[in-house]
């Protein structure tokens, strides 16, 4: 009888977990975050939207996880480690994010004009 290893050939190609992802997956969480301007969790549920519609390069679920990206719950620490630090050496301009607020941009009440 054969034995199944509890890692997935995704998890098996890009290494430890605390490796880098390749330039096509950090591509990837840079477009879903500038999309939404979210964090983990709301980013991954982003990212499994986009992969669902197509909408980065045409990929889905299967071409992702053909660059070793799943969507795996074993695999999600990560996907959340890597979303971490492609955050925190953004190269768009904008500061990392560090908190985890709400997934839409909050609107600052301006004093009523009277």
């Amino acid at each position: 009888m054969t034995q199944r290893s509890l890692v997935s050939d995704a998890t098996a190609r890009s290494g430890p977990s605390g490796d880098v992802p390749s330039p096509d997956v950090t591509a990837f969480i840079r477009y879903c975050h500038r999309r939404r301007g979210a964090t983990w969790p709301e980013l991954y549920d982003e990212m499994c939207g986009v992969a669902a519609r197509r909408e980065f390069n045409g990929w889905d679920h299967g071409e992702l996880a053909a660059r070793g990206l799943t969507f795996s719950l074993l695999e999600m620490p990560r996907l959340a480690a890597w979303s971490r630090a492609v955050l925190a050496t953004a190269d768009d301009g904008r500061e990392p994010v560090t908190n985890r607020g709400a997934g839409t941009p909050r609107i600052e009440a301006q004093a009523a004009v009277a």
